[in-house]
């Protein structure tokens, strides 16, 4: 396979099967299945050689597959920007790869790349979609729930309907895989601030 775009997908989906969940499954059919490619651009160049110098230091063949396909994904696009503000959206790019605004048409999943920036916190924030993130370069310290882990490449974590889960990167920032399963609509989403978030940490 040498199109270095069919090849990352080939790459995620494989991630993604080796879950072990079923909707993770029917994700990896998806990508791979997908005929219906709208356009790629990159909107987020500004961080090109952050995201790329993070993907050449990972051992993970799907960061490689990342890497090679890194100006053909479209950097910058966040499924729920509309719902953000400004200076959390600041925090991080996003590839919107797969869904029903996505490149890859399904109106059922989700999925796609995230790459949050060295030294930032992406608050506790919740969402109807249950969701995995598959790092795969760079590190990040974890929080899903009331549980909390540093994450390295290699490394996932599957948040359930609507558990609270936040982001802290160190001096390298995180690449990571991502996709979203079941109530995949954006309106449910929702970002824990100040006081607020105290409460959704202790649900």
């Amino acid at each position: 396979m040498h199109d270095p775009f069919q090849l990352f997908l080939s790459e995620m989906a494989a991630v993604f099967r080796a879950e072990g969940r079923a909707c993770a499954t029917e994700t990896a059919e998806a990508l791979l299945s997908a005929t219906e490619v709208a356009p790629l651009t990159n909107d987020s160049p500004g961080d090109t050689d952050a995201i790329c110098g993070l993907l050449a230091g990972s051992t993970l063949a799907v960061a490689r597959a990342a890497l090679a396909a890194h100006d053909m994904l479209p950097w910058g696009h966040n499924p729920v920007s509309s719902q953000m503000k400004p200076e959390d959206e600041a925090l991080f790019s996003v590839v919107d790869l797969m869904g029903p605004e996505a490149p890859l048409y399904c109106p059922t999943l989700r999925a796609g790349l995230y790459y949050q920036r060295p030294n930032t916190r992406y608050g506790l924030h919740s969402h109807a979609a249950a969701e995995t993130y598959v790092i795969i370069a760079g590190r990040a310290l974890w929080t899903a729930g009331d549980a909390q882990r540093e994450m390295v490449a290699g490394h996932s974590v599957h948040h359930s309907t609507y558990l609270p889960h936040a982001c802290q990167t160190g001096d390298e920032g995180v690449v990571a895989l991502w996709r979203w399963s079941g109530d995949i609509g954006i309106e449910s989403y929702r970002l824990h601030h100040g006081a607020e978030a105290f409460g959704a940490f202790a649900a």
